[in-house]
């Protein structure tokens, strides 16, 4: 939890008490139904809670946003995000049920009130999106077309409208083919070793009916 507060000071208390909770829910939880793996429950604020936290390292949602997150798993980055951003709207999707049962039980816990899930795949979701979120689910090629059509047409916030993806490594050769695409580092803003690859890759697309 230290390490949320080193980078994120201004929280409410409110929302230290999110995050706070969140270890030992996820860690009863996942003492039920695996939805992190072993090795990584230990480290859930560095490789989890702060990892989807990038995110809001490199866009500050503005009041009324609505954001798409696109296999969630266990709830990440979206329920992170959702605690940061109270007053956006998330909606989590995932095709494991059992999955969506672990979050929806944080959220009721910690009453987070402005998270929605739907066990589907992404395809069948039917709705408009200022940003579809996600950690790195499949190559970028893959996903625009799981998301085609899904953003929204007016552009609330500073960044266009699009993708906004977790992802490490090289991705010269995936993103090659996208003229706007842009990769920020998280290197950039956290100094843990584990960020050393780790980038937000946002990838701007269009409104399409």
């Amino acid at each position: 939890m230290e390490l949320i507060l080193k980078y994120f000071p201004n929280l409410t208390e409110n929302q230290v008490q999110q995050f706070e909770a969140l270890e030992h829910l996820y860690k009863e939880w996942n003492s039920k139904i695996n939805v992190i793996s072993r090795k990584d429950i230990d480290e859930l604020y560095l490789r989890h809670v702060l990892h989807s936290l990038g995110i809001a390292k490199v866009i500050n949602f503005v009041p009324g946003s609505s954001i798409l997150d696109v296999g969630t798993g266990g709830g990440f980055p979206g329920v992170p995000l959702a605690i940061l951003f109270p007053e956006s709207q998330f909606h989590l999707v995932d095709s494991i049920n059992k999955k969506l049962k672990v979050i929806n039980a944080v959220c009721e816990a910690i009453e987070l009130t402005n998270v929605k899930t739907t066990h589907s795949r992404v395809e069948a979701i039917d709705e408009h999106f200022d940003f579809i979120v996600s950690r790195a689910v499949t190559t970028m090629p893959e996903f625009t077309t799981w998301v085609k059509g899904k953003i929204a047409k007016n552009q609330k916030n500073e960044l266009k409208n699009g993708i906004l993806y977790l992802k490490g490594g090289d991705l010269t050769e995936e993103l090659k083919q996208y003229k706007t695409v842009k990769a920020f580092l998280l290197s950039d803003y956290f100094k843990e070793p584990f960020f050393e690859t780790k980038k937000v890759i946002h990838l701007p697309l269009k409104y399409k009916v």
